[in-house]
């Protein structure tokens, strides 16, 4: 099998058409995503904003209402906290082996070049599913499956406020660039995106996931809200800035003395988020103005697969906030009529970052409907072992039942 695959994918370099849909998950007319130049932001401490409203109080009753809402959010996360994440370059072209993938992407004046390696399976029939695994596979690997490897401080760096802008995204984009190292990750995974849809490496692009765990997580979430074409996404201990809201996190810390990662703390540990984010982590009172927070972020991942994992055995992680947090995103899968699309798993104490094997059934049910086409499995799972119980406070809005 492995002689057939190093035959079948000797290196092929060719300019990449367009996909075969929008990267950004809508075909909304542009004025979707058209913010008010001075947005006035109103502070929601202990309120999670309301994804079913938009932006100039106009209510989200169809799926073409939810369709612009969504292309809005995506704005505004890309203003206030995640930075710009740029379209498909103008040059884009690949080199494919049966050991990995080459990725060439300029602007007509200059170009920069990354990789990432392609781990085949020992079975399975082909096109085969695939995982793009943030720095290497951290969740059980399906029989079947293709892993892609992307080495992510390749394209972002990310070791302290001093990494800024290092790395093959801002050598092509400038150091300047408002992008934080999660938007720059998951440009470089729509880059692979783009040259899955355009190659003959016997990998299904329609059968893609993206996972990372801890720094990874947030990457991947970030990476999956951002891209359509990613069937499933599995941030697994991703914590505040992924499966955790900013807005619970605080209060966790402020009213509970929790000692739960915050806005404040998180900006100042490394170059995640944008520079613009700056401004509602300048103490922990301030990130009650953000307009967004996390429930949408994995909200714009709706209709599509999200398994996100959590360990109560980490403090830091925000594991209140976690439950909090899904339990308002599953409100719009609710909405869209696809509950049972997002699942949410809270176990634990255990080393971080390690699976445990009573969420392997679980996240098998996630590869069999998302990756393998299996549509009748059951992926309804929403547990946690912290006995807690959604806070109705946080969603004084109403879930409409969109058609």
């Amino acid at each position: 099998m492995r002689f057939f695959l190093a035959l079948s994918f000797a290196a092929v370099v060719s300019a990449l058409p367009a996909s075969h849909g929008p990267e950004f998950g809508d075909d909304s007319p542009l004025s979707c995503a058209r913010l008010p130049c001075n947005l006035e932001l109103v502070n929601q401490t202990y309120i999670l904003p309301d994804p079913f409203h938009s932006i100039d109080g106009e209510p989200v009753t169809t799926l073409a209402d939810w369709s612009c809402r969504a292309t809005q959010i995506r704005a505004l996360f890309q203003k206030y906290e995640l930075g710009v994440k740029p379209p498909r370059p103008p040059v884009l072209t690949s080199t494919v082996s049966s050991s990995g993938v080459n990725v060439t992407a300029g602007d007509g004046t200059k170009s920069v070049t990354f990789s990432a390696s392609i781990s085949y399976p020992p079975s399975g029939t082909a096109p085969y599913p695939a995982i793009i695994a943030y720095d290497g596979l951290n969740v059980p690997r399906p029989a079947g499956a293709v892993i892609i490897t992307l080495n992510v401080d390749t394209i972002a760096q990310q070791n302290g406020p001093q990494s800024r802008g290092v790395g093959v995204f801002y050598d092509l984009y400038g150091k300047d660039h408002s992008a934080g190292a999660l938007m720059a990750w998951a440009w470089a995974v729509s880059r692979i995106m783009d040259v899955l849809e355009a190659t003959s490496a016997n990998i299904n692009p329609r059968r893609i996931a993206v996972t990372g765990c801890s720094r990874n997580g947030k990457g991947a979430m970030v990476a999956g809200a951002f891209d359509q074409r990613i069937a499933l996404t599995i941030p697994q201990e991703s914590g505040s800035g992924g499966d955790a809201c900013w807005r619970v996190s605080r209060a966790m810390l402020v009213k509970d003395q929790l000692a739960t990662q915050t806005a404040w703390e998180i900006v100042g540990e490394d170059v995640w988020f944008s520079t613009n984010f700056n401004q509602f982590a300048t103490d922990n009172y301030t990130v009650g103005l953000l307009p967004v927070d996390h429930h949408e972020l994995a909200g714009l991942i709706a209709p599509r697969g999200l398994y996100s994992t959590e360990n109560v055995g980490f403090l830091w992680l925000g594991a209140q906030s976690n439950w909090e947090c899904m339990t308002a995103a599953n409100k719009i899968y609710q909405a869209l009529g696809v509950a049972d699309r997002q699942g949410f798993s809270q176990d634990g104490p255990h080393d971080h970052c390690s699976f445990p094997y009573d969420q392997t059934a679980e996240i098998q049910a996630f590869y069999d409907r998302f990756l393998f086409g299996k549509e009748d499995t059951n992926t309804s799972v929403f547990r946690t072992v912290g006995n807690w119980t959604y806070d109705e406070s946080w969603q004084p809005w109403s879930v409409p039942e969109l058609a």
